[in-house]
């Protein structure tokens, strides 16, 4: 059996295992290290708090003729986003090919790149590696790079770490140089309540919600004219935006509460922390005074949910010329997508790209899919990559 066909054997059981990010992980992390151990392979578990949730981490080749030069780590999260109100026209969790494609959730982000990493574990094995492949699979990626935080406390304790970092989230294999970063925000607006007959006299939460919310388009709308600027970037400048909101009760009573979400994707090269100051002082010195003027005990709340950094790699690093030799492309380009790379470079100091099989426009919807061409050349691409990393 072809190695492409054992990895759509290891996809159809990866994606069997419904790890949308609310859920455990658990299921698929005790079949990756089985799989890993049937061939002799240890590896390390880092679990959650709650113990429902778990990274793995596993080396190949740690007795290799060069131990010391740190290897390479191959990267991917395990979480897939929710099918819930999506229609799918077969079950996501159950591998289905058709028109040469492989339709189910996670197939193109990512399981279908650590189907085939793990599929070329028993080549890494078999080859006289010069340096270790390092296998690095996190989980709640898709709510904020949450999980990989554990897996990067075990890292930093390493004597030696992995050299360069290869995060196969799919990029239609053409190397990924940067993506932006990105900070979340909740605002819990607390006002005061009365009938809407006496509106004055209460503290309207929805209206000064809406006035934050106003003032952060605003800002938005700065960033488009006046940058600055990234023109590698669909939307070369830094975004804001607002998500969700959920405020009053009736009509007719003045709302004591509204809530909201924003979040900032801003350029690696920018720091966004003056653009969150800049949110909380006209909160806290323009709005809260003008609320607490009618009733005390009135104010803003903001509070932080998620953040991780920007990657940024330069073209003409040895990792980026390097992987564009072994697929034999140029070409590199940056993404709308944010990964864990920014965390492993700018934690760590690990050079990352982001390479892998399969296309975003495919993921998060219904009928995600990875045509078997990408699967190919992504096994084909892992292929090269150890037969390069076993050249003394």
């Amino acid at each position: 059996m072809s190695q492409d066909l054992i990895a759509q054997d290891i996809l159809q059981q990866l994606v069997s295992f419904d790890t949308t990010s609310y859920k455990s992980n658990l299921a698929l992390v005790d079949y990756v290290q089985e799989y890993l151990q049937s061939y002799g392979v240890d590896s390390q578990l880092v679990p959650d708090a709650s113990g429902k949730k778990a990274n793995l981490y596993a080396t190949i080749g740690a007795d290799s003729a060069h131990p010391e030069r740190g290897g390479i780590m191959l990267s991917g999260h395990t979480d897939v986003v929710p099918v819930t109100g999506q229609d799918w026209h077969s079950n996501p969790f159950c591998l289905y090919e058709e028109d040469n494609k492989l339709f189910a959730r996670g197939s193109a982000d990512m399981k279908g790149f650590i189907a085939l990493v793990l599929s070329r574990v028993p080549l890494m094995l078999a080859q006289p590696l010069q340096m270790p492949f390092h296998l690095a699979f996190s989980y709640d990626e898709e709510i904020g790079c949450v999980g990989v935080r554990g897996l990067l406390t075990l890292l930093e304790q390493l004597s030696v770490k992995p050299a360069m970092c290869i995060v196969g989230e799919p990029t239609s294999m053409e190397v990924v140089i940067g993506h932006k970063g990105k900070v979340s925000y909740k605002v819990d607006v607390t006002g005061h309540a009365c009938h809407s007959g006496q509106a004055p006299l209460g503290v309207n939460a929805v209206d000064y919600a809406a006035q934050l919310i106003v003032y952060i388009n605003n800002m938005a709308q700065q960033s488009a004219l006046n940058g600055p600027f990234d023109h590698d970037y669909k939307v070369p400048y830094t975004t804001l935006h607002t998500g969700t909101i959920q405020g009053g009760t009736a009509l007719n009573i003045v709302p004591n509460h509204c809530g909201f979400e924003f979040e900032i994707r801003y350029l690696a090269q920018q720091d966004p922390a003056p653009l969150v100051q800049q949110i909380t002082d006209y909160a806290h010195h323009e709005l809260e005074p003008k609320m607490q003027a009618v009733a005390k005990g009135t104010g803003i709340n903001i509070t932080q949910i998620a953040s991780y950094p920007g990657l940024l790699i330069e073209p003409e690093a040895r990792l980026v010329t390097y992987v564009k030799q072994l697929l034999n492309n140029e070409a590199h380009s940056k993404v709308i997508f944010g990964t864990e790379g920014g965390l492993f470079q700018q934690r760590l100091g690990i050079p990352t790209i982001v390479c892998g099989p399969g296309n975003i426009d495919q993921a998060h919807k219904a009928n995600e899919y990875i045509s078997l061409e990408q699967f190919e050349l992504g096994g084909q691409f892992l292929d090269r990559l150890i037969a390069d990393v076993a050249q003394p």
